[in-house]
């Protein structure tokens, strides 16, 4: 289904792939049978690299969504990859993302995976202060789950611009924006904004591209086949942060499209794992 500028893709599952597909590209149940008809895709093997058992559904908010899926390392001092998944924040959840914590958690990360609150419950102004008030419990709560390192903010595509509109927290040591809309002007124009109801501020102060540069560190990674209009966003939000001599790489991940970008964050030695890394190398 299109969307904005010529349009990206519906938003992801659990592997990457279109909305309605399982893994496996089959088309799926409702995510209710699902729960019921196989374990929960959350929980990594027993002999898996996080540091016991995984810290699920911990609250950090009132909202049903304000949740945090927390996979400690065995080093509690070791960074942590705060990951908030698309979906145009309107669809989606966390739990559907868990299989991209493999990555970072092999590599002997910590992982956070976000829920927030999706459209039209929560206006997107909501959206990006719920990630805020995750990050604010991480800095104080984390931990006591075995997270205290240094939190590189990562999402994508919705959840890309939530990074980037949160790069500024005081928590947030760097930033990994994965195949992000930073332009929210032409959104208002497609079937999205049905449920976003984005205002004329919204799209001001919301969108990274229109706002003030934050001078700490943001890759920006996208496909190399993505479609265009998000490839014109990551270039025009590069660019914009070189203007100001912001830190941070613009990264084509090569041969990869909306979803199957993500696949770079699957491995230890991945694309965008490494990546991660490079951020708080300097």
């Amino acid at each position: 289904m299109p969307g904005p500028a010529g349009g990206a893709p519906e938003p992801g599952r659990r592997s990457g792939v279109a909305a309605g597909e399982a893994p496996s590209g089959r088309p799926s149940r409702s995510p209710d049978h699902a729960s019921r008809s196989r374990p929960d895709p959350r929980r990594p093997p027993a002999d898996g690299p996080a540091a016991g058992r995984p810290g699920l559904d911990v609250r950090y908010g009132p909202g049903a969504r304000n949740a945090l899926d927390l996979y400690p390392a065995r080093d509690a001092a070791a960074p942590c990859l705060v990951f908030i998944h698309g979906g145009y924040w309107q669809r989606g959840a966390r739990e559907l993302f868990a299989c991209f914590a493999q990555g970072p958690n092999a590599a002997g990360w910590s992982v956070a995976m976000v829920g927030y609150t999706l459209a039209p419950e929560a206006n997107l102004a909501r959206i990006v202060a719920e990630i805020g008030a995750a990050l604010d419990w991480l800095a104080a709560h984390g931990a006591a789950h075995g997270i205290r390192g240094p939190l590189v903010l990562s999402g994508w595509s919705a959840g890309g611009l939530l990074t980037a509109m949160q790069l500024g927290h005081p928590a947030v040591a760097a930033g990994l924006a994965i195949s992000g809309v930073y332009d929210l002007a032409p959104i208002r124009q497609t079937y999205l904004d049905a449920k976003l109801s984005l205002t004329d501020r919204e799209i001001e102060t919301l969108s990274p591209l229109r706002c003030p540069v934050v001078a700490k560190p943001l890759c920006i990674a996208y496909g190399s086949r993505e479609l265009p209009a998000l490839i014109h966003d990551a270039r025009n939000l590069h660019a914009l942060r070189a203007a100001a001599h912001a830190p941070g790489p613009l990264l084509p991940v090569s041969g990869a499209e909306h979803f199957s970008v993500l696949d770079a964050l699957r491995r230890p030695g991945g694309l965008l794992v490494r990546a991660a890394h490079a951020l708080l190398e300097g």
